[in-house]
């Protein structure tokens, strides 16, 4: 970081973007924004990608790091390009832009706040759990505070980090350095119930955009299991391979392992970080618990993820808002 860069990290008057100092109309936007929310998840169905962008926000921070904001985390970082670009963010600006209007009608929220409260409403929209947030997260102020690539995780082989090897070793490696045990993990990883991969972005799949390069449950109207929670017709953009088969729809379907029938094995996603979690003797007594007990994973991912979204944050006030 350059000297420019650290003067300004010290001189939080200028650096922070939350506003949260007018702590009632900071929490009367969160809930108006909230509200929004719900209404664009509804309409264009972007729940996984929200997701997606609120953990990789987060999931850069190393709790070996103790100076904000060199240790990462949901800081807001992500909206730079410098960190867009980075491999594992690949698909992510399209997120970027259905937040940016939101952004644009609520300019008192940060950017951390606005990412993380979109993962949360997405998870709950999708018949998820309640995630209780605090809020007022700062923003940083350029790119030079972006964190550097390779802190989020690989799918498959070869995986970054030195001698971590095998998918159990580099979750554990990852995971760990943001501060999370083995239920935790397992519990994250459920996320996957939502969402798809694509060849384009992830490349652990064939399957990429587009209705003809999709699964007879991502390439668009799909009679054998309608995505929604609600049944009803709505499916974003066509392609890629899911993990579940009903992949708009938060539930415990991830640890149901339904790719392991013989009709699904051509349809649905499983990778080696997936395939560790069952069989890891670590790993694998959570995984089969939240595939008994869905509550019982509801809660524990509500826990984890409301845990995430803190990891690196800075609050202004320091004990953050609740709304």
């Amino acid at each position: 970081m350059s000297a420019a860069a650290r003067r300004r990290v010290t001189d939080l008057s200028s650096q922070v973007t939350s506003g949260a100092t007018d702590v009632e109309a900071y929490k009367a936007d969160i809930k108006a924004c909230r509200r929004d929310l719900r209404r664009l998840i509804d309409t264009v169905n972007c729940h996984p990608i929200l997701v997606r962008l609120a953990w990789h926000d987060a999931g850069t921070f190393d709790q070996r790091t103790r100076a904000w904001p060199e240790c990462g985390g949901a800081n807001g970082s992500i909206r730079f390009d410098v960190e867009m670009g980075h491999g594992a963010n690949a698909g992510l600006k399209k997120a970027l832009g259905y937040l940016t209007p939101l952004k644009q009608k609520y300019p008192r929220l940060s950017w951390a706040d606005i990412i993380q409260l979109g993962g949360a409403t997405a998870v709950e929209t999708a018949g998820g759990p309640n995630i209780p947030m605090r809020y007022g997260r700062c923003d940083v102020s350029d790119q030079e505070q972006c964190p550097k690539e390779g802190n989020l995780p690989d799918a498959e082989p070869p995986f970054h980090g030195g001698d971590h090897t095998d998918a159990p070793s580099h979750l554990r490696a990852v995971f760990n350095r943001m501060g999370f045990g083995d239920e935790e993990i397992v519990a994250l990883s459920g996320a996957h119930t939502l969402g798809r991969a694509f060849n384009e972005r992830s490349g652990t799949t064939t399957k990429g955009i587009g209705a003809k390069n999709g699964t007879k449950y991502t390439g668009g109207g799909c009679p054998f299991a309608p995505p929604r929670l609600d049944g009803k017709e709505g499916f974003g953009m066509p392609g890629g391979a899911s993990w579940t088969r009903r992949w708009l729809t938060f539930d415990n379907s991830y640890f149901k392992r339904e790719y392991v029938s013989k009709q699904n094995k051509e349809d649905l996603l499983w990778l080696s970080t997936d395939e560790a979690l069952h069989t890891d003797p670590g790993f694998k007594p959570f995984f089969d618990r939240f595939a008994n007990d869905e509550g019982f994973f509801f809660e524990k991912f509500a826990e984890a993820f409301a845990k995430l979204s803190e990891r690196g944050a800075r609050f202004a006030p320091s004990g953050g808002v609740e709304a």
